[in-house]
């Protein structure tokens, strides 16, 4: 079996209401679904994390060097696209291109052999899986301190046990929202902070010290990515522990995270730091160094079906008496297509997500909703 074709679909879809955080804003989603035909017609689903159209054209890039190959043979077919395009693309948008070709490599074999993604990876550890909510981003007209906490409200409303907030606007700014977040949601609800790379080592610091009365879970991305030096100051300089990583990529990029003790929670996203492939790779080191790995996930019902086939095989992280379970990002902000995608949306249930049992990624994909959104490209 080879195979016999490599398709690129971007979709897009403008939101209702553009949304920003620390660095950037949003009034379009989009993304780059790369699907993978073999020669009995049968077809596998990836997703690449990053600016879709970009994604689209490496990907276009690729296809002379899949097209005839075993796509049984993941691993070959991941050096092969690494190896030839590795001097211009340790990092970025050729892994996050690749990410989405691994991945759908990853549910094309499973569709094959009639066996879900998990199960080829080595068997699942777990089932289902407590999710966090993810949004509380910022519009463009209100008061943060009232449209953010009716937010939150209504994740602890839908049985979320845990949500993440979004930071990095100034530090007094913050602290304000966090206190009134953290009254609404109560003591029980897990809460997390995420600044988007916002801050600089000095203001994260002082956030740190100041928030950690909060009973934060992590503080996520306080500084740029590229400056791991920041990371350990902060690591260091206040008590919360320190959580990043979806602008990382591959084994060789959490290497220098793992071994300088840069961040005590890493968060690789699996459709951009090189599929799932490189994804097990990275938790398996992130084992052996004692530090948890929790998945970074943003895109759609695709991005999010491969992040549950890796949660279903992540090892328990660190050792412990009593293991400690993963969490899930369950993104709950605007996306117009994010489930639609999918024949049938993958669901919580007050607070939990079922790992996928049918074969390859174990979803189906609404080949009309696809169509849909898709938009023309070059």
């Amino acid at each position: 079996m080879r195979i016999a074709d490599v398709k690129v679909h971007v979709l897009e879809a403008k939101l209702s209401e553009p949304f920003h955080w620390s660095f950037n804003r949003a009034d379009t989603r989009a993304a780059c679904l790369v699907e993978i035909v073999a020669e009995n017609g049968v077809a596998g689903w990836g997703e690449c994390y990053g600016p879709a159209r970009l994604n689209a054209a490496i990907v276009g890039a690729f296809k002379p060097y899949l097209v005839g190959s075993d796509p049984m043979k993941t691993e070959l077919v991941w050096q092969t696209l690494y190896n030839q395009f590795r001097d211009t693309g340790q990092k970025g948008l050729t892994v996050t291109a690749i990410s989405g070709v691994d991945i759908a490599l990853w549910d094309l074999k499973g569709r094959l052999l009639d066996q879900p993604v998990h199960v080829l990876m080595g068997g699942a550890l777990r089932t289902d899986v407590a999710a966090y909510a993810t949004g509380t981003y910022r519009r463009d007209q209100g008061d943060p301190l009232r449209y953010i906490t009716e937010e939150v409200a209504g994740y602890v409303h839908e049985g979320f046990g845990a949500v993440k907030l979004k930071i990095g606007f100034g530090v007094a700014e913050d602290l304000a929202l966090i206190a009134a977040v953290r009254e609404t949601i109560g003591a029980k609800t897990g809460l997390m902070l995420d600044a988007n790379h916002g801050f600089d080592a000095l203001e994260a610091i002082a956030l740190g010290n100041a928030a950690a009365c909060f009973d934060i879970g992590w503080f996520e991305e306080p500084v740029v990515p590229d400056d791991l030096g920041s990371y350990l100051e902060v690591k260091r300089g206040q008590p919360i522990p320190v959580a990043g990583g979806e602008c990382e990529y591959t084994r060789w990029g959490f290497r220098e995270v793992l071994t300088r003790r840069a961040m005590d929670i890493i968060q690789p996203d699996t459709c951009a730091t090189g599929g799932l492939s490189e994804a097990k790779k990275i938790a398996d080191m992130a084992a052996a160094f004692g530090v948890r790995y929790v998945p970074h996930v943003w895109g759609t019902g695709i991005g999010l079906a491969a992040a549950l086939n890796l949660i279903a095989v992540l090892p328990h992280s660190p050792p412990r008496n009593r293991a400690r379970e993963p969490l899930l990002e369950f993104d709950r902000s605007e996306h117009p297509f994010r489930q639609v995608v999918l024949k049938a949306p993958i669901e919580h249930s007050d607070g939990r997500v079922s790992i996928p049992d049918a074969p390859g990624l174990g979803i189906e994909v609404d080949r009309t909703e696809v169509e849909r959104f898709r938009v023309a490209v070059g």
